[in-house]
C-alpha cells in the first residue's frame, strides 16, 4: 500500500507542474521576486543563487505555531530528524541528504552555535524557541567556504524576530494541546506552551525582551507495560539592545538563557527508569555594521556561549563547555555585477575532561559572486583553515549556474563543486572513552547538479547529489580513527511550489537518499511532504499536510541486531482565524488524523492522533 501512495505522490508532483504552466495569472504572489542570502550572505534573488536555498517565511513559522523548530525543518526536501514525531523533547539525530548531525551548522542571526562538550559538537535544537523565530532558510550542501566546520551537508540560519518600530508593541502566545499514542486516546491536556514579547524603537534605540516556555508530560519515552510518564520542560529568555549611532554604523547586543529538562528511560534493555537530564545555555553576543560606503561595509558577528548538562542516570556525568567565535568581514558590491567577501573568522571551543582542554580555529576565507547581464552566474571561494591541533586545511567551491529568462518567468541550470571539513571535537579529542589527539579532520567532496523554472506562480526544481566523505571518524576497537573512503551519499530532490489561484497553494517534494559504507541507520530512502493551503477568507486558512517517510534500518538494543522499519504516512490539519482587527489570531492544529500506529525508533514511542488549540494576540 505505501508503495503504491509513493508512486502516486511522485506522479502527481510532475504532472502538477506541467498542469501549472498552462494556468494563467490569478494571484500576487511573486515568487521572482524571492530573495536568499544564506548562500552568499548578500540578499540576491533567487533566480541569481546557484545553491539550493529553502526558505521558512514569516508567514509559514506563524501556520505552524506551538510546534518546535525540529517538527518544522523536518517537512523539507533531504531532511530527516529522528524524534520530532515521538514524545516532546525526543531529538535522536538530524540527517541532511544521508548525513549525521555532525554535518549541519546551525546559525542563530549569522552567528555560529555548536556545543564543545558533545560528542560531536552538534547543537541541540531542544534548545531553540520557536515563538522568538521569525524566518529560517537552510542552505543545503557543502557550505564550509563561507560557514566553516561543520557545514558539510547542511547550514540552518535560524533568524530571530525584528524589532517593532513602534515606541513599543507586544506579542503573547498561549497553546494547549494533547501528548498521546494511538493505542490510548484519552484527550488528556498535558502540552502547555507560552510566550511574551516585548520591543520597541525610541528615537535611535530599539530593545527587545521574549520569555518562553513549553512542558508536556502525556507520554512515557519508553514503549513499556508502566507506561509512567515522562516530563519535558524548556524555559528561554531573550535581550536584545541596538543603537544607531549613525546611517553608517550601529551596534547590537545580545543575551539569552535556556534551561531544559527531560525525564528519559533506559533504552538498553528497554525498561522504566527514573533518569533525568539537565541542559544549561547561556550566550551573549553582538553584531555590529559599519558602511564605509553605498557599496561596502565591514561587520563584526562576536558571542561567547556557556554550555552544562548533566545526566542522571545508572552512569551519572555532567558536561561543561564553553565556546567563543568572532566573525568578521567586509562585503564590497562592484557595478552591481560582483559581490565580494573577505573574512577571517575565530572559534575557540573548552571543555573540561580530566584537565581543562581547547582548540582554537582561525580561518580566513574569501568568496566572489558574479552576477552577469546575460544570465551567466558564478559563486566562487575558498577558506584556509588553521586548527590548533592538526594544522592547515584547504576547502574551496566553485558553484555556477545559468538563467534564462522568459516572458513570465525563468529557467535556470545550476552546478556546483565543494569541498568541506568537519573538525574532530574536544571529546573525540581528548575525552574520556577512546579519545585519539592524532585525528585528522573529517572531509567530502560534493557535487550537485539540477534545473529550476519558476514564475510568478509556480517554482518546479529537480536537483542531483553526490557526496564523497574521506577520513571519517569512527569509534573503533581501539577508540575514535580516522578511515579514508568510508561514506559515499547520492539522492535525487524534487521540489514543487505552485499557487494555482488566488486561495490555493500547493508545496511539495519528494526525496530519494542513497548511502552506502554503513546501514544508513534512520535514514529513509524515500520521503514526501505536502502540504495544501486554503485561504478560506481575508480572516481564516486552514492547511492540510501530508507526510510520508519511508522505510529505514534501526537497531535494537535488546539484540544489537539492525531491523529493517516499516514506511508510514501522517495527515495533518491547521486552522486558524483572525479577529479583532487582526490583533488576536486563534488556530487549532490536529496531527495525525488518521491516528496511524508506526515505529520512529525501536522501542519509543510514538504521537498518535493530537490536538493542539492556541492564540497568538499583537499589541
Amino acid at each position: 500500500m505505501n508503495k503504491k501512495i509513493l508512486n502516486f505522490c511522485a506522479l502527481a508532483l510532475a504532472s502538477t507542474g506541467l498542469i501549472a504552466q498552462e494556468q494563467q495569472k490569478e494571484t500576487t504572489v511573486q515568487k521572482l521576486d524571492e530573495v536568499v542570502v544564506s548562500d552568499s550572505r548578500f540578499e540576491l534573488k533567487r533566480e541569481n543563487s546557484g545553491k539550493t536555498v529553502i526558505k521558512i517565511t514569516e508567514a509559514e513559522m506563524e501556520r505552524n505555531q506551538g510546534k518546535t523548530i525540529a517538527e518544522i525543518i523536518n517537512t523539507k526536501s533531504g531532511i530527516e530528524i529522528n524524534g520530532s514525531r515521538s514524545r516532546d523533547g525526543e531529538v535522536f539525530g538530524l540527517y541532511v541528504r544521508g548525513g549525521r548531525g555532525k554535518q549541519v551548522l546551525v546559525t542563530i542571526d549569522g552567528v555560529r552555535v555548536s556545543d564543545p562538550s558533545s560528542t560531536s559538537s552538534e547543537y541541540d535544537l531542544r534548545l531553540l524557541s520557536t515563538a522568538n523565530v521569525a524566518s529560517i532558510e537552510i542552505i543545503k550542501g557543502a557550505a564550509s567556504t563561507l560557514y566553516g566546520t561543520n557545514a558539510a551537508t547542511a547550514v540552518i540560519n535560524i533568524t530571530t524576530k525584528k524589532v517593532s518600530e513602534k515606541n513599543i508593541s507586544g506579542n503573547f502566545q498561549s497553546s494547549l494541546g494533547t501528548q498521546q499514542t494511538a493505542s490510548d486516546q484519552n484527550y488528556n491536556i498535558s502540552e502547555f506552551t507560552n510566550s511574551a514579547l516585548v520591543s520597541g524603537t525610541v528615537s535611535k534605540f530599539n530593545y527587545s525582551v521574549g520569555f518562553s516556555n513549553r512542558y508536556s508530560d502525556g507520554l512515557s519515552s519508553l514503549i513499556t507495560e508502566e507506561n509512567e510518564k515522562d516530563f519535558f520542560s524548556n524555559y528561554s529568555t531573550d535581550v536584545k539592545l541596538g543603537y544607531e549611532f549613525s546611517e553608517k554604523f550601529n551596534l547590537k547586543v545580545y543575551a539569552n538563557q535556556t534551561k531544559y529538562r527531560s525525564s528519559y528511560d533506559e533504552s538498553f534493555g528497554y525498561y522504566d527508569a527514573d533518569y533525568l537530564y539537565n541542559s544549561d545555555q547561556e550566550r551573549v553576543g553582538l553584531v555590529s555594521e559599519y558602511k564605509y560606503s553605498d557599496n561596502g561595509s565591514i561587520q563584526l558577528n562576536a558571542a561567547y556561549t556557556n554550555y552544562e548538562s548533566e545526566s542522571v542516570s545508572s552512569f551519572p556525568s555532567t558536561y561543561t563547555g564553553n565556546n567563543y567565535t568572532a566573525d568578521i568581514f567586509n562585503k564590497y558590491v562592484f557595478n552591481d555585477q560582483f559581490f565580494t567577501i573577505l573574512g577571517l573568522n575565530y572559534i575557540q571551543d573548552e571543555s573540561e575532561f580530566a584537565a581543562t582542554e581547547n582548540i582554537t580555529i582561525t580561518d580566513p576565507y574569501a568568496n566572489v559572486v558574479y552576477v552577469s547581464p546575460f544570465g551567466l552566474n558564478l559563486n566562487v571561494g575558498a577558506r584556509f583553515n588553521n586548527n590548533s591541533e592538526y594544522g592547515s586545511h584547504l576547502v574551496y567551491n566553485v558553484n555556477p549556474s545559468y538563467s534564462y529568462s522568459l516572458d513570465n518567468g525563468y529557467v535556470k541550470v545550476l552546478g556546483s563543486y565543494a569541498t568541506s571539513y568537519i573538525t574532530p571535537s574536544l571529546s573525540q579529542l581528548y575525552g574520556f572513552f577512546g579519545a585519539n589527539p592524532d585525528l585528522e579532520p573529517e572531509e567530502s567532496e560534493t557535487i550537485e547538479g539540477g534545473l529550476e523554472y519558476s514564475n510568478d506562480k509556480l517554482r518546479l526544481s529537480a536537483l542531483y547529489f553526490n557526496r564523497d566523505e574521506n577520513q571519517t571518524i569512527i569509534y573503533g576497537t581501539l577508540g575514535y580513527e580516522n578511515v579514508d573512503g568510508y561514506i559515499k551519499a547520492e539522492g535525487v530532490e524534487v521540489e514543487l511550489d505552485w499557487s494555482f489561484c488566488k486561495s490555493f497553494n500547493l508545496s511539495s517534494n519528494y526525496t530519494f537518499t542513497e548511502r552506502t559504507g554503513d546501514t544508513a541507520i534512520r535514514i529513509p530512502k524515500h520521503k514526501v511532504n505536502a502540504n495544501l493551503a486554503y485561504q478560506i477568507s481575508d480572516n481564516t486558512n486552514a492547511t492540510l499536510s501530508y507526510a510520508f517517510t519511508g522505510e529505514r534500518y534501526d537497531t535494537n538494543f535488546n539484540t544489537f541486531l539492525n531491523e529493517e522499519l516499516s514506511s508510514f504516512s501522517l495527515v495533518n490539519l491547521y486552522f486558524s482565524h483572525q479577529l479583532f482587527s487582526n490583533k488576536l489570531k486563534v488556530f487549532l492544529n490536529a496531527e495525525n488524523l488518521f491516528n496511524e500506529e508506526y515505529t520512529e525508533v525501536i522501542g519509543y514511542t510514538t504521537r498518535g492522533r493530537n490536538f493542539r488549540l492556541g492564540l497568538n494576540l499583537t499589541l
